[in-house]
């Protein structure tokens, strides 16, 4: 039982070396060509929606390109190529960048400002006009605000995490306001979207991977915010509780139904 473990262990060492090792070097490649189709692109597509799918299938490679890591996509119909709209989704590890980039349309992320720090990965998401934000500060949230606004004013979608950060349980933690209050602020839906099984991808402490990742991505209705008459609570307990709803169905599917 013990030269099991061992063995196991050894496996996803070996992965992961393998995988890191991967990430790097095409991260270098993928920037520079990132730098190419913002510099090419950026004259007529100010939006930058050519950089953002670009971006995607960067990140989607890493799931391209590994045997042990499946992705499914539902409802990716229900998401916009163009016009306001605020998404949601729950967040279980950095494996959910990688999957959500999976749903191919444009939208802009708001994520935490130290990730804009990071070599290749962080450049590319300046190059996009992603959103930063320090969580706890309260002008970074102001300015985070007025800059989603800005690109909802501009037909381009956004995307945020409403739990603020990573679950450690994978069950979906309280929601907080800002999302919900930007799509009554500017008329437009919410599209929940519910992840399950990217736990197992990119661990939130630690580099060393799971060896098997069956990652499922549900694109839920969007969710028009004028019933709730400004009730931000009503509105976001009211997604929530979809989006609870929705990760308990696809966990009680079996394995091969995911």
């Amino acid at each position: 039982m013990r030269a099991c473990g061992t063995l196991r262990g050894a496996i996803r060492l070996l992965f992961s070396i393998v995988f890191w090792t991967f990430f790097a070097v095409s991260s270098l490649v993928f920037f520079l060509g990132a730098v190419v189709v913002w510099a090419v692109t950026t004259p007529f597509d100010r939006n930058g929606r050519v950089l953002h799918l670009y971006s995607c299938f960067w990140a989607q490679l890493y799931m391209y390109v590994n045997p042990l890591w499946r992705q499914r996509v539902e409802g990716r119909e229900r998401l916009p190529w163009k016009g306001p709209a605020v998404l949601v989704s729950n967040h279980e590890s950095m494996g959910d960048i990688l999957v959500l980039f999976g749903l191919y349309r444009p939208f802009k992320w708001v994520s935490k400002a130290s990730n804009f720090k990071l070599p290749f990965i962080g450049w590319n998401m300046a190059l996009n006009g992603y959103v930063p934000l320090v969580r706890g500060d309260r002008e970074s949230v102001g300015r985070m605000m007025v800059h989603c606004e800005k690109w909802l004013e501009r037909g381009v979608p956004i995307l945020m995490f409403p739990e603020g950060t990573r679950s450690p349980d994978g069950n979906i933690k309280a929601f907080k306001d800002g999302a919900f209050q930007l799509a009554i602020k500017m008329k437009c839906p919410v599209i929940p979207v519910v992840l399950t099984g990217t736990a197992k991808t990119l661990p939130k402490h630690g580099l060393v991977l799971q060896t098997t990742a069956n990652c499922h991505v549900q694109v839920l209705p969007p969710v028009d915010p004028a019933p709730f008459n400004g009730d931000v609570q009503a509105l976001r307990e009211h997604v929530r509780n979809l989006m609870v709803s929705e990760k308990a169905r696809i966990e009680a599917l079996p394995a091969s139904a995911r």
